[in-house]
């Protein structure tokens, strides 16, 4: 009798990315579309919602939404996550993509100076994304 194996990447095909592999490519979906002032903000010992925060502004309503396509696609081709909650898609000022363990804005420079997610949050380990 023989024994038949499975090929390796089949035995990962149901694996949960973890949050940083996530995250990862959240910044790659967003710096293809040239979204800027990326920051990532670790708040799992802040909040039992969510673990990383990542933010970045777009200059248009079109570019906003171009950006938060662009990490949908990024995430669900390299991962299979797809987000479990999307908002302000028809407004495009301000969309919020929620991943569970991550939750990514997208925003307006306006409306990022406005809400400044970075001061509510100001006790979050911060990492600051270099532009491209």
């Amino acid at each position: 009798m023989t024994d038949i194996k499975q090929p390796v990447n089949e035995q990962f095909e149901n694996a949960v990315p973890d949050s940083k592999t996530l995250v990862d490519l959240v910044i790659e979906g967003i710096k293809k579309i040239k979204g800027q002032d990326i920051v990532v903000m670790d708040v799992s010992k802040l909040t039992t919602l969510t673990d990383y925060f990542v933010i970045c502004s777009g200059n248009s309503d079109t570019q906003i939404k171009a950006i938060a396509d662009s990490v949908e696609d990024e995430v669900r081709e390299n991962s299979g996550e797809k987000a479990w909650k999307k908002e302000g898609l028809q407004a495009r000022s301000w969309i919020i993509l929620d991943f569970i363990n991550i939750v990514v804005h997208v925003m307006s420079k306006e409306k990022r100076e406005f809400y400044n997610i970075e001061r509510m949050w100001n006790d979050a380990e911060v990492t600051f994304i270099e532009n491209e």
